[in-house]
């Protein structure tokens, strides 16, 4: 995997920084720096930097079966735990969710320690995901998009800030993904992770933004995107037109998570490169 070098955007922050690959000419190298600079604004650096997509692109809707009966059911927790609910003003502050009143579906919080000893709020949505059917919208195969990404002379990977919050929840069904916690009722605004569906409906909001480059300069499964470029030269007119397309929608890519101008990079669990799909070295020490 190609080593990377940290390039800041000069936007009066020393901490808002994208990656490139180092083994750039300094010609290509210097005018994808002026364009990621020129272009700091497709980045986002906190959720209040996300603007939502306009429903009439995308939106969630919940298709839940009128068969099965709404269940309200809480669970409480220890008061360890509960400083991990503390996140609730986060999301409160992000607009992710609002207050809600005499909701019919309630479903309950769960905490999962992370690798910092800290706590993480998910909620669980088992019983609403069981009322609803399954999407059909179909994911791109793997090994067809291993096919169709190797033999190219330069290759950037993006990826969304938070994807799946960027798209908002259908209005009507906002309530239905209220969650309850000792300090009261809330619902999601915007799509949750945890939801049946919520990777097709991504998949289809991205088929609809690249589909004149899906196939021929990008490929995107769900929100792994990949700008690839036949020729080192072609690169900056392919992430022009990709960055043309983000800023039309609304999408905000997440930094920290983006390789720009790179030879080679894990994509969906496997290494390509010009040379086509290579092994994970991480995977190789693992073994």
């Amino acid at each position: 995997m190609e080593d990377l070098v940290s390039i800041p955007l000069n936007d009066g922050n020393a901490e808002h920084a994208v990656q490139i690959g180092s083994n750039l000419g300094d010609e290509v190298r210097e005018q994808l720096v002026t364009f990621l600079r020129r272009n700091a604004d497709v980045f986002a650096w906190t959720p209040a930097d996300m603007p939502e997509i306009d429903a009439e692109v995308m939106e969630h809707r919940l298709a839940v079966d009128p068969k099965h009966r709404p269940i309200k059911k809480m669970r409480h927790h220890s008061p360890k735990r509960q400083k991990g609910i503390a996140e609730v003003g986060k999301l409160l502050k992000a607009r992710f969710i609002r207050e809600v009143n005499y909701p019919t579906w309630v479903s309950n919080v769960v905490l999962v320690k992370k690798a910092n000893n800290k706590w993480r709020m998910c909620i669980d949505f088992k019983k609403l995901n069981k009322a609803c059917p399954k999407d059909s919208y179909p994911l791109p195969r793997i090994d067809q998009l291993m096919d169709v990404t190797s033999g190219y002379e330069l290759l950037t990977f993006i990826d969304a800030f938070s994807g799946y919050n960027q798209i908002q929840m259908a209005p009507e069904d906002e309530e239905k993904t209220t969650f309850v916690t000792d300090c009261g009722l809330y619902c999601y605004r915007i799509m949750p992770f945890g939801l049946k569906n919520v990777g097709a409906t991504y998949q289809c909001l991205v088929n609809k933004i690249f589909k004149e480059q899906i196939g021929r300069n990008m490929e995107v499964y769900v929100d792994d995107m990949l700008v690839k470029s036949r020729a080192s030269i072609d690169h900056l007119a392919d992430l022009e037109e990709t960055f043309g397309a983000l800023r039309k929608h609304k999408i905000k890519l997440n930094p920290s998570k983006c390789a720009f101008g790179v030879t080679s990079e894990k994509f969906l669990g496997f290494m390509v490169s010009r040379r086509g799909i290579e092994e994970n070295p991480e995977k190789i020490r693992a073994i």
